[in-house]
């Protein structure tokens, strides 16, 4: 039997309903922002299960898609970069390159309405991930200076026999998983306002850019042409599968971290990264004389003197790591490998954040995927702080969050709160398929995975 295809049924692009100053100005982007051209879209959506004995589908869907539409509409009129498209400016003596955002030269949002002949079991039920989840999002294998000709934002809204799922495609040279989040976060407290005419949102995005002293707000690369530094990665064959953690098994690998480390300030997310950077080093039969690396995604917003606001909206993240031998790592107990994370983290500070920008300028550079993690890296993702299952348009809570291809690779574990919340975790690992089946037979791994509640 073949597997049902998602067919789009109409697509339109959504300009804000009050038009700004700001929405006809250029939106000039940091070094936090080049810095991701080459990398893929973020996309990461939400599967809400439609409301039971509905009187007629086909007005649900309809009111929905209106609602949806008219508070995106609005939405937009907080989140002006979203609207552009990028506009490069080059010389050739001496070469130089520089993108900014355009936020006039653009027909606005894309919005697609899709049905997919599946139900939330067929999505979910399954063991690992099933491709067709792909397809639920726009903008597949895009790269980010694709937004040249892309848009910058695409909203995709699929029908399923008995769900809904709101897939949302945001340009990562434009904004973080922070800025994201914020953006659904506000598209929801507006749909749900009962008068759209008077909306206080409670995070009100900051789009003052932050540049170092001295350099800005026009950064040129050394470069003449994007050939020079774009580059189209496609994974290899992975497996995909979401572990869920109950708060109370992380409860007990924190108690174990620390009391084997003699501390107490190891994180209840220190202490499952680094369970999950073991056993993913043990599954893989990494020598022991080769190096393997953890890398957790840092915010840099509260750790600047002075802090950015956490509404700040664009790019402000750095990969903290701690750097071992594979032995080293499996040999000693969970608490040496998490007391390390911890401690890479503990001393990412202010001044840390300013080393790691003057090194940028130094040497201005394009991140590319397939140089930077080798096969022995661990990239932990995203963070289950981000407000996920807190939106909702109209249907309830969602019961899963899900993520399409983009910036996925052999070692890569995307993080997510439990949809049953009280410090719950669900941790996306995207593995080869022999390093999988190795996890998924290992039991001091698998000791430490709970049944999710998400349906029940």
């Amino acid at each position: 039997m073949s597997t049902p295809v998602i067919v789009h049924i109409s697509e339109c692009f959504i300009k804000p309903q009050h038009s700004t100053e700001d929405s006809r100005q250029i939106c000039y982007l940091t070094h936090w922002d080049i810095a991701k051209l080459s990398g893929h879209y973020i996309q990461k959506g939400l599967l809400f299960k439609k409301p039971e004995q509905l009187a007629d589908e086909h007005d649900f869907i309809n009111n929905l898609l209106d609602n949806l539409k008219h508070s995106l509409s609005l939405t937009l009129s907080h989140f002006h970069p979203l609207l552009g498209r990028f506009v490069t400016q080059k010389s050739q003596d001496p070469p130089s390159y520089t993108v900014f955002v355009d936020c006039n030269n653009s027909p606005g949002v894309k919005f697609i309405h899709a049905t997919l002949d599946m139900t939330i079991h067929d999505i979910l039920s399954p063991v690992d991930v099933p491709p067709v989840v792909q397809s639920l999002f726009d903008h597949h294998k895009a790269v980010n200076h694709d937004g040249h000709t892309m848009p910058l934002l695409s909203i995709q809204v699929t029908q399923l026999l008995d769900a809904v799922f709101i897939g949302c495609s945001m340009n990562h040279a434009v904004c973080d998983g922070t800025s994201y989040w914020n953006f659904f976060n506000t598209w929801s407290q507006i749909f749900q306002a009962s008068d759209s005419s008077n909306i206080l949102i409670s995070h009100h995005p900051i789009h003052n850019r932050w540049f170092p002293h001295g350099c800005g707000p026009l950064i040129n690369l050394p470069f003449k042409h994007y050939d020079e530094f774009i580059s189209r990665y496609e994974a290899p064959k992975l497996r995909e599968r979401v572990f869920h953690f109950s708060a109370e098994s992380i409860a007990k690998l924190k108690e174990k971290a620390n009391m084997e480390s003699n501390n107490t300030k190891i994180s209840s997310f220190q202490s499952l990264s680094a369970h999950v950077w073991r056993s993913i080093t043990r599954a893989r039969r990494v020598p022991y004389d080769k190096r393997t690396k953890c890398i957790l995604t840092a915010n840099n917003r509260g750790r600047m003197e002075p802090p950015l606001p956490q509404e700040y909206f664009g790019n402000s993240t750095h990969g903290v790591s701690f750097v071992t031998t594979a032995g080293e790592l499996v040999e000693r107990d969970l608490g040496w490998g998490a007391l390390n994370l911890h401690l890479a983290v503990a001393n990412y500070n202010s001044q840390a954040v300013q080393k790691t920008v003057k090194e940028w300028f130094q040497s201005p550079t394009v991140y590319q995927t397939h140089l930077s993690y080798d096969q022995y890296s661990v990239l932990v993702s995203s963070s289950p702080r981000f407000n996920m299952y807190g939106n909702e348009f109209g249907m309830g809570k969602a019961v899963a969050v899900l993520s399409g291809y983009a910036n996925k690779f052999d070692g890569k574990v995307t993080s997510y709160p439990g949809y049953e919340g009280g410090g719950s975790i669900d941790f996306e690992v995207c593995l080869s398929p022999d390093t999988m089946k190795a996890l998924e037979s290992d039991k001091e791994f698998m000791n430490a995975v709970s049944v999710s509640c998400h349906l029940s």
